[in-house]
């Protein structure tokens, strides 16, 4: 969950260019795999299939471009719902972050915000869906009016991306390549949500989903076309079944990806085929991408490190830790695999997160107290930690954002985290923890042990030998920690419902935000934060369930969330960040452990333009997406 810069004129990307509306074109080379369907007449030329301004690929983020069309692209991936990560891998979008975490433009040719409250997007003219239909204002009209403001579909309404102060955008449809949206007030969630990994879509191929939707079509008609030919249904449920655009689990559902997927679900094998009308070309006048298929191959995910080190993967982003870097070196001396390691983007490899809404009394004071936690921060060898568990590669820290980011100070990471156990005892004895067994365990208030139990969903070897360090680290400072390993969907109940005292989990999504960026992720706005899961569930149900935050310290960052929404300005936006972080450091929310974790990334001996070093994280970029995998090429 990075990065948004809201432009007042068009930004451009440093590592890749679009075209401006005066420049000249290449002189178009068709694709060798669609000539003969181009000669048939079954596809127009080249020349007529991409927009009229295409997205000119001038700087490519591996050095090794321009590349050559052709061949097939091998990943492994762990279940049919992977079909989804071919949607967070292109990361074709609206609007996209580039390498450097700068917002531009990318479906669309141009985008202008004024005051932060009114946006106009133009489209590419020209551009169209897979199937060869156009793209227009249209499919946008379609989804605005008649999915995200039908009832039926939306039971919710439009989604909060799209609310001001509970107030909707006035959506204006200028022409069939220009439209509007505006509020009364500044929306700084408006561009950012366009560039997620999963973004707010605010448009739908209308043309093939008004088949079934009940405003264009007999319900009685949509019922007969169930999808898979399984019939019956209502027609909201079959409408569903068919707009999928995360998921990209429906092959007839035409996209701007740069591949189509061709395969339906469930199959252990997924072909994506190239994108005949994709908006993206080269300076030699070749359009992207120049992969023709990616294959997706379903294995069991244990098995991915030994396939893709045999060399059964021609490109593996996901499915690999750091512990299956020395068999992968050790593989590639065979297999001719190169073994990449990226810097990992969370805030923390692993965190620890103080229930404050624990239902146990005692507990919950002593989590409560700033003192408390801040004990356990200091407890935590974090130097030993990283040598022990991380191979000494990551990078000692609290739960907050990384170095990469604008907003970073050095004091966000080590503020109450240099390892200090004297302090730490200190600490200890003044919240009246001085009393101790004759395990030298120290005794609550009302005399039972203080063994904290440390919740935890994660399968992951290092996690548990983190955590095993950390209890060893605890227990010298009077503190037993014992752990609990469980399903997700239990420790998420168990958090939510109070039964936990304290739970383990990665950190912050939010690791390189810019000034733009929502800072929901360290305050308690959503029920996902396990620190404060009622009290951001209240917020998230706008006090429907939950309850309201109680504790000073932290109810003041819900302030300087508003105070970061209602700024009118970047500076304002930095400085409301500034205050987060700095509580966030201060009052030890969470306790982070290391950042900066090595990812390997297995590429095969004949891909080219994948960086030698790079960004891998969910959000901004979808793993690799912000190096812009359609730039990759396979060597002949």
């Amino acid at each position: 969950m990075n990065r948004r810069v809201f432009a007042k004129s068009i930004l451009f990307s440093l590592l890749c260019s679009p075209a401006f509306a005066a420049d000249p074109l290449p002189t178009m080379q068709e694709t060798p795999m669609l000539e003969s369907e181009v000669k048939s007449g079954a596809l127009p030329p080249v020349g007529k299939r991409i927009p009229e301004q295409p997205w000119v690929v001038k700087r490519f983020a591996g050095g090794e471009g321009p590349g050559k069309p052709g061949g097939d692209l091998n990943i492994l991936v762990g279940s049919a719902r992977d079909t989804r990560l071919m949607t967070i891998y292109s990361y074709t979008r609206l609007i996209i972050y580039n390498d450097k975490f700068k917002l531009m433009p990318d479906i669309l040719e141009s985008y202008e915000d004024k005051e932060g409250r009114e946006f106009t997007f133009k489209l590419r003219a020209g551009h169209k869906w897979s199937d060869g239909h156009p793209f227009t204002t249209e499919d946008f009209r379609f989804f605005w009016e008649d999915v995200a403001n039908n009832k039926e579909l939306s039971r919710s309404g439009p989604s909060v991306e799209l609310m001001v102060d509970g107030q909707p955008p006035k959506v204006e449809i200028i022409d069939e390549r220009t439209i509007k949206y505006s509020w009364d007030k500044p929306n700084p969630y408006f561009i950012e949500s366009q560039a997620r990994a999963a973004p707010l879509f605010l448009f739908r191929p209308a043309h093939y989903l008004k088949k079934f939707h009940a405003k264009y079509t007999n319900p009685d008609e949509i019922a007969k076309s169930g999808k898979g030919g399984q019939q019956g249904g209502s027609w909201v449920q079959i409408y569903k079944r068919h707009d999928v655009m995360y998921a990209n689990d429906n092959p007839e559902l035409p996209t701007l990806n740069p591949w189509v997927n061709t395969t339906p679900s469930p199959s252990q094998r997924y072909v994506f085929v190239r994108n005949p009308y994709y908006h993206r070309i080269d300076e030699k006048g070749q359009q992207l991408p120049y992969v023709d298929r990616v294959v997706f191959t379903q294995v069991a995910p244990n098995l991915v490190p030994a396939k893709a080190g045999l060399g059964e993967a021609d490109l593996q982003p996901r499915y690999l830790n750091m512990r299956d870097y020395t068999f992968l070196q050790k593989s590639a001396k065979s297999s001719g695999i190169e073994v990449r390691l990226w810097e990992s983007g969370s805030g923390s490899q692993l965190a620890l997160y103080p229930n404050l809404n624990a239902n146990d009394e005692e507990w919950r004071k002593l989590m409560r107290d700033v003192r408390f936690r801040r004990a356990l921060s200091l407890a935590i060898d974090r130097d030993e930690l990283n040598q022990v568990v991380y191979l000494g590669l990551a990078k000692p820290s609290n739960n907050t954002i990384m170095d990469r980011s604008e907003l970073f100070k050095p004091e966000y990471a080590t503020k109450w985290a240099k390892y200090d156990p004297k302090l730490a005892n200190k600490l200890l004895d003044e919240v009246g923890l001085n009393k101790k067994d004759s395990q030298g365990i120290r005794l609550l208030p009302d005399g039972r042990p203080a063994t904290i139990v440390v919740e935890m969903a994660s399968e992951e070897t290092e996690d548990a030998d983190a955590l095993h360090l950390i209890s060893e680290m605890w227990k010298k400072v009077g503190i037993k920690m014992l752990t609990k390993p469980q399903t997700r969907d239990n420790f998420r109940l168990r958090t939510f419902s109070g039964e936990a005292n304290m739970t383990a989990f990665a950190g912050v999504v939010t690791a390189v935000p810019t000034p733009n960026t929502s800072p929901k992720e360290f305050a308690p706005t959503m029920q996902g934060g396990l620190q404060w899961s009622r009290w951001g569930m209240f917020v998230e149900s706008k006090g429907r369930m939950g309850e309201a935050c109680d504790m000073p310290e932290a109810c003041k960052l819900l302030d300087y969330v508003k105070e970061w929404e209602h700024a009118t300005d970047e500076a304002g936006r930095r400085a409301a960040w500034d205050k987060i972080l700095e509580a966030n450091a201060d009052e030890v929310f969470s306790i982070g452990t290391v950042n900066g974790i090595r990812q390997p990334i297995v590429v095969g001996p004949k891909i080219k333009n994948v960086p030698k070093e790079g960004y891998f994280a969910w959000d901004p970029g979808g793993y690799i997406g912000l190096y812009q995998p359609d730039t990759f090429w396979i060597a002949k």
